[in-house]
Order: structure tokens, then C-alpha cells, then sequence
């Protein structure tokens, strides 16, 4: 076929995909119209030819997810205000064989939300984020579009004594972080977010409104820890509170990743999992740029929440790890909601800001993976690490002790699996400021290697891997046909024995496979 032959051929195939476009766009709107003729669709349907288009398309935290060439744009953004109109975009994308994704916070790491190779809608949740707290009851309504931050700052505003265990971050949204476990730094103390979840409001694949009585013993369980993507659109959430005491005691004590550190974190594998389960010490080694020592360049920072008073944590301490040295000087008392700041980096600020949403220090191109690590790792890995780390700068390796409550939650209680057994988990990221191909491939490069080398010292059979740290090396589906044997590879490390009851579920509740993903659970085969 000739040059000009083959540029016709392409130009006709363009036309027609553009065409195709063009009526799914105006079917799916014509259709919203239809099933909802009282509100103008122009207020929550925002098309390609709408000014608010651009900016409601491109993530906030990740320019890495919206800025990918492998994904077509979406047909519509759909941004409800209500359970009605949520129905109307399953049933309307349905009808014009659209897909669907789900946006909450936007911290998907991969960037499923906006990754889609056919046509396709989001269903952005921004507008839903109220929370009713029930203080009588200990319990609270959440909509999926809150952040953390507006959640921990409502059961604030009504009381000083209970709290929620869900992650450090404030700026994630609620949807994906529940439905992925949801993990933080009381997770020793009361479990996952997930594990405290009591009722939930889900619309299905056929538009239904569902609770928890009538959605079913089954989907509720797939839904916390079980990614709820891949199910329905969850609307909202009913948790438990619990409760924290007046006052917490918070620390970081930042080290020299030296022999006398990395002596210091061998100590911590062994103790951290085992300390008394009001008490959370976390491990962050990063690269830091110093002017003044540059004799100081690998750091590890040990970061602390406890639920008590700082005259019960220092002999807790002396006694279980001394070899850290904590001194009273290191610490502050405050209340549970100034210590969600102090964990997000945000010492000097105010609980307000968790209401603003403007909690998020630091926004760039990243990449993640996960790991989790059931024996003590050898010295001499954290060695070979700190040299890793003098390679490549913006690099963080966040290390979140287990034991305590995870022990005594059995691994099929919810889809969740990496309970008893498990030290600890790691998350691996790398982040970088500069756009394009080459720079991406580059920093996602050095990252796959760090990975690869950790492979002998951490879970095996499967190496498991964290659900909400979503991760498309370690493999994806077909979209037009999730294969069951190829999300295997990947349902076993993210949910082990419990991937296939999540398939079982799936077949039951969505058997034409309408919410899938590259990672999204298959329906079941024998």
C-alpha cells in the first residue's frame, strides 16, 4: 500500500473513531436529559467542549496519571450532586456502551481513574463529601468524595476524644482508601479504615441502590479491602469512631543513615510489631539535601504517634527500645487532631486546613510499589540501600510496623489479606519534577531495580503487595475481557486466598464485567 494510500486509510479510520465519539457523547447527554429532565445537565455533565473540561481532567496530585498517552480522554465528566444522578450516569453509560471510571481523591497511583483505551465516563465525587457524626452512637456517615483530612476535622469539631484509623495523608480521598483497607497510624491500635466500616451506600452495575442489608453479606465484604471499583459506585460509608484519649504523644527523631542507624532499624524490625499497641513507630529513609553537612545526605527519620501521655511513653520506651535513645526533648503532647498534622508534615498549621484540603505538601510525578516483609531484613540490604539512595534523590522508602490489632484479624475477615505474620510494610516512590517520556522512564527505571534487588528479603509465594499502592508492573487485564488467569498474577499478591472469593462475588453481582479496569477483579472460572 502506498504512502498516500495508507494516510487516506488512517484519516477514515480517525474520522470514523471520532464519529463514534461524537454520538456516544451526545447519546450518553441526550440520555441524562432524559432520565433527569428537571436539572440541567450543563451543571454536572461537563463535555469536551466546555471550558471546565481541562481542568476537571487532570489530577491534582499525579500529573503522571492524566498526562498518559495510553489513555483516550474521557467522553464526560460527570460530577453529581445526589444518588439520582449517579443512577442515571451507570444506566445512561450503559445503554451507550460506555465504561466508567470512579474518581474520589485522586491519589490512584496508577491512575486507573483516567486510564481507559475505549470510551469512557468518570464519575468525579467531589460534590459528594458531607459526614454526619453521631457522637451518641460513635459512628458516622461519610461520602466517598471527602478527603481524610474533612473527616478528621468533623469528629473534631464534635469531640476530643474519639477519632478515626485511616491513613497519615489528609489529602486522600475517602472512596479509594476504604475500599482498598485503608491503613494509618493507628492501624497496631483498631485495625483498617476497612475493619471499621459498618454499613455503606453503593449504586451497581444496574443502576440499583444498594445497602448494606440489601446489597448483601457478600458485596459487603468485597468492598472493604477489595477494591470497590470493581463492583459499583460507592456512594457512602458508615464507620465506627473509636476512641482516643486528651492527650497523644507525637515524635521524630531524624538519624544519619550510618552503622549506628542501620544497627538501630535492625533493632526496630524485631520490636516495632511487638511494642504495646497504642504505639506506632514508622521508618522513612530519604535523600536530603544538606548545605550546611554534607556528610549528612541518606537520612532515617522515626516517626511516632502514641496513645497516651509523654510520662507513660519514655519509660515504654527505655524498656523496650532503648536503642533509639528517645528523650523527653524529642516529643510533644497534643490532641489527637493536632497529631494528624504533625504525621502529614504539618506542625505549624492548623486543624482548619484539614477542612480546606490544602493539606498536600508536595505534588509531582511519582511512581510506587509495595512490599511486605514477614522476616527481619539483613544489614547488610540497608547498607547496599543507602548507596541505592545516593543515586537518586527524590527517593523514599516508608516502612509502617504490623503486629498488634493486624495480628488478631483473621486474613479472610475482609479481602484484606496481610495480617499475622507480617512485620511490616514498605512503600517504595520515587518523584520527579520534570514532564516527558525519558525523564519518567528513567526515575520508573531506577525504582523497578531497587525493587528487584529487595526480592530475597521480603513475602514470597506471592511477594504481596498493597491494594490502595496500585501497581501495574506486576500485571494487567485485557480490558475488553478480563482474563481470570492473568489477573491471578496480580489478585493473589494484592488479596491471596481471597482473590477468589472476590471473583465469586464479582460473577454474582456484575456478571457482564460492566465495572472493569486494567487491575479491576475478573469474573470467576472454574
Amino acid at each position: 500500500m502506498g504512502l498516500v494510500a495508507t494516510s487516506v486509510l488512517w484519516i477514515a479510520i480517525i474520522s470514523i473513531m471520532c464519529i463514534d465519539v461524537i454520538r456516544a457523547h451526545d447519546g450518553f447527554v441526550s440520555c441524562m436529559n432524559d432520565i433527569i429532565p428537571f436539572v440541567n445537565t450543563s451543571s454536572y455533565v461537563f463535555t469536551r467542549d466546555m471550558p471546565m473540561y481541562s481542568s476537571l481532567v487532570s489530577s491534582p496530585h499525579n500529573p503522571r496519571c492524566s498526562n498518559s498517552t495510553a489513555s483516550k480522554r474521557p467522553v464526560g465528566i460527570v460530577t453529581p450532586n445526589n444518588i439520582f444522578e449517579i443512577q442515571a450516569s451507570v444506566i445512561c453509560s450503559r445503554e451507550h456502551g460506555l465504561q466508567v471510571r470512579v474518581r474520589s481523591g485522586g491519589h490512584d497511583y496508577e491512575g486507573l481513574s483516567y486510564l481507559c483505551k475505549t470510551p469512557f465516563v468518570i464519575i468525579d465525587m467531589r460534590n459528594l463529601r458531607s459526614i454526619s457524626i453521631d457522637i451518641k452512637q460513635e459512628s458516622a456517615w461519610v461520602e466517598s468524595g471527602a478527603t481524610l483530612g474533612e473527616l478528621y476535622y468533623s469528629i473534631a469539631q464534635e469531640s476530643q476524644t474519639h477519632g478515626f484509623p485511616a491513613g497519615v495523608c489528609p489529602s486522600v480521598g475517602v472512596g479509594g482508601h476504604f475500599s482498598g483497607g485503608g491503613f494509618g497510624a493507628m492501624v497496631r491500635k483498631y485495625g483498617l479504615a476497612a475493619d471499621n466500616v459498618i454499613d455503606a451506600y453503593l449504586v451497581d452495575a444496574k443502576g440499583r441502590f444498594l445497602d448494606r442489608e440489601s446489597m448483601g453479606e457478600d458485596l459487603f465484604w468485597a468492598i472493604r479491602g477489595g477494591g470497590g471499583a470493581s463492583f459499583g459506585v460507592i456512594v457512602a460509608w458508615k464507620i465506627k469512631l473509636i476512641r482516643v484519649p486528651p492527650k497523644v504523644t507525637v515524635f521524630n527523631v531524624y538519624k544519619n543513615m550510618d552503622q549506628h542507624t542501620i544497627d538501630i532499624i535492625r533493632h526496630w524490625q524485631h520490636k516495632a510489631p511487638k511494642m504495646k499497641n497504642e504505639l506506632f513507630i514508622r521508618v522513612l529513609i530519604q535523600y536530603v539535601h544538606n548545605d550546611t553537612n554534607p556528610n549528612i545526605s541518606v537520612q532515617a527519620l522515626f516517626n511516632s504517634l502514641f496513645l497516651g501521655e509523654l510520662k507513660d511513653l519514655i519509660p515504654l520506651m527505655n524498656e523496650t527500645f532503648p536503642q533509639l535513645g528517645l528523650k523527653e526533648k524529642d516529643c510533644l503532647e497534643m490532641s489527637w487532631i493536632e497529631s494528624v498534622l504533625f504525621l502529614a508534615g504539618g506542625l505549624n498549621k492548623t486543624a482548619e486546613l484539614l477542612q480546606s484540603n490544602k493539606t498536600d505538601p508536595y505534588v509531582s510525578y511519582f511512581k510506587a510499589k509495595s512490599d511486605f516483609v514477614t522476616k527481619p531484613i539483613p544489614q547488610h540490604v540497608f547498607v547496599r540501600i543507602r548507596e541505592k539512595f545516593h543515586q537518586q534523590k527524590l527517593i523514599f522508602m516508608i516502612m509502617d510496623p504490623y503486629g498488634g490489632r493486624m495480628s488478631e484479624i483473621s486474613e479472610s475477615h475482609i479481602p484484606f489479606p496481610h495480617r499475622k505474620g507480617n512485620l511490616y510494610n514498605i512503600q517504595y516512590l520515587v518523584k520527579w519534577d520534570v514532564n516527558g517520556v525519558r525523564a519518567s522512564n528513567k526515575h520508573i527505571h531506577w525504582l523497578r531495580k531497587l525493587y528487584k534487588y529487595m526480592r530475597p528479603y521480603v513475602s514470597k509465594h506471592p511477594r504481596s503487595a498493597y491494594v490502595n499502592y496500585r501497581d501495574l508492573d506486576i500485571g494487567t487485564n485485557p480490558q475488553a475481557n478480563t482474563s481470570y488467569l492473568e489477573a491471578k498474577v496480580w489478585g493473589e499478591k494484592y488479596f491471596k486466598g481471597n482473590f477468589k472469593r472476590l471473583t465469586k462475588v464479582k460473577s454474582k453481582v456484575d456478571p457482564d464485567n460492566f465495572f472493569r479496569s486494567e487491575q479491576s477483579i475478573p469474573l470467576h472460572q472454574d
